[in-house]
């Protein structure tokens, strides 16, 4: 691990913004993490983890340390009659994971291909696309106690996955740095293409592989979002609000072409592109900053935006969502201030 001072991150986000660091730290091996624990002390028990960036509104200067995780591994741990355990570091890539699972035979993860970010910031945000969620899949969290300075082990169910969410993102869970996850990868595979995406696709529909369904995810991904290299962005930035019947009932007689999807609990989740785009921001800007026009959903920086920028367009977005809908929105992507 090294500290390094003002550290640039504009590099190290997704979405581009202008950041810098006053302390920032390679997390590299699990040897060096009661040196978080002491560095955290020194700072008031205030610290920043870094995977990915893709999840991530970056203020230009941060002063609390930033700890970026980088631990890489990739292992099976234990094969049983009906399932697969595997193991990967927080810091490994999503989508090489992802792709390793698929050459090893190791399946169930291939709709979630494509996703940015890291392992270990899989079960903070409880990842999902194309109808799997993370959680779904998820057997353990390993982590760092950095309060403590040791070890501890959250089964799936300690985690508390709801929605894009996770105890992980709640006050209670941000003293753990995630430096593993363990993945329950069943060997009964069945292919989940109820997406329309997926289910119009005609190669999946005469043979739905799970290579087939990753290339299938990779295609559509890359053709609906655009690519953070090209143009900065953290993906859907907003969370798809979940309304009761009623509302959805309501919505649904106001706005006939109303895109929902019912939820097991007799819920509806709408569509926030869909609305967001009703709304005339599809393709619109705000300064440096704006929502793509190929898809609603994720919010663009057109060149040196700060989070500033994201945050006054996020807000007007937000306000004309609940002045058209009655909905509110919430943003996906987490602030560190």
């Amino acid at each position: 691990m090294r500290d390094e001072t003002t550290q640039d991150l504009t590099g190290l986000n997704t979405l581009g913004l202008v950041s810098h660091a006053a302390h920032y730290f390679r997390l590299e091996s699990e040897q060096q993490l009661p040196m978080v624990t002491q560095w955290r002390q020194m700072a008031g028990g205030l610290i920043y983890v870094l995977g990915g960036g893709s999840n991530l509104i970056l203020r230009e200067r941060l002063s609390r340390p930033v700890v970026h995780n980088l631990l890489k591994g990739i292992r099976l741990i234990e094969e049983s009659a009906e399932a697969y355990i595997v193991e990967a570091a927080g810091g490994e890539v999503w989508h090489d994971f992802v792709a390793t699972c698929i050459r090893n035979g190791w399946y169930g993860l291939e709709n979630l291909a494509l996703i940015p970010g890291t392992v270990g910031a899989c079960p903070v945000q409880n990842i999902g696309a194309y109808g799997v969620e993370v959680m779904d899949r998820i057997d353990s969290v390993h982590t760092w106690d950095l309060a403590q300075g040791q070890s501890r082990l959250f089964s799936a169910q300690d985690c508390a996955f709801s929605y894009r969410d996770s105890l992980f993102k709640k006050p209670a869970g941000q003293g753990y740095l995630i430096t593993a996850v363990r993945f329950r990868l069943p060997k009964q595979w069945a292919p989940v293409i109820s997406y329309p995406d997926l289910k119009n696709d005609p190669e999946l529909a005469q043979n739905a592989t799970p290579q087939k369904i990753f290339d299938a995810v990779c295609r559509v991904r890359q053709a609906k979002l655009p690519d953070p290299a090209k143009i900065g962005n953290a993906g859907s930035f907003f969370k798809n609000p979940i309304v009761s019947a009623a509302k959805q009932s309501q919505l649904k007689t106001d706005y006939p072409a109303l895109v929902s999807y019912p939820q097991a609990d007799g819920s509806f989740k709408l569509a926030a592109g869909w609305m967001i785009e009703q709304c005339g921001w599809k393709g619109r800007s705000l300064g440096s900053v704006g929502m793509h026009d190929r898809q609603a959903l994720v919010l663009v920086n057109h060149g040196g935006a700060t989070a500033t920028d994201v945050l006054a367009l996020a807000d007007a977005v937000i306000a004309s969502t609940q002045q058209k809908f009655d909905v509110t929105l919430e943003r996906e992507p987490v602030l560190f201030d």
